[in-house]
């Protein structure tokens, strides 16, 4: 279904994505970072956190890391702030590419077994949960896309094939 070369071309274009928007928030005062905005999870920053969170739900499901130290309803309150949350986004975009590098075909066959936070467990192949996670976050990070040009800011590109070539 999915491949190490796809999980590759994805951790390098959510890694690329992130570095983008980590270079936006490092303008933004807290406040604007912080501000309701009517999206799912009501502001920028709680829109990333969100985002960060999924990330690492999802690699404590697909690779055994450690899972975020909240729950789904918390979160949108991650970290407090731009810097808290583009340093621990800077480490879970290093640990998914680490991931990704490493990952081979066989590691992708399989299920993965959760609870999601409304009960009942839930088993779903291991690529489809891979793949969600990918989707997950280009889902999200559209919304932060729209939150940022409604402010006035202009983020980068978001088409990935303009991501530049790996160096």
């Amino acid at each position: 279904m999915i491949t190490p070369g796809y999980c590759q071309t994805m951790a390098r274009y959510n890694a690329w994505q992130n570095t983008g928007l980590r270079r936006i928030v490092s303008d933004i005062k807290p406040e604007a970072f912080d501000r309701d905005r009517g999206a799912f999870f009501g502001s920028i920053g709680g829109t990333l956190n969100h985002l960060l969170w999924g990330d690492l739900i999802w690699m404590s499901r697909i690779a055994g890391h450690a899972p975020p130290p909240c729950g789904l309803a918390d979160s949108a309150t991650l970290t407090e702030g731009p810097a808290a949350w583009a340093e621990a986004r800077f480490r879970a975009d290093g640990r998914i590419s680490l991931w990704a590098d490493e990952v081979t075909s066989l590691a992708l066959v399989g299920e993965i077994v959760w609870t999601p936070s409304g009960g009942g467990a839930r088993t779903l192949p291991l690529a489809m949960g891979i793949m969600h996670m990918f989707n997950h976050q280009t889902h999200h990070r559209g919304q932060v896309h729209a939150m940022l040009t409604a402010a006035g800011i202009t983020p980068p590109t978001t088409d990935l094939p303009f991501m530049p070539e790996a160096g």
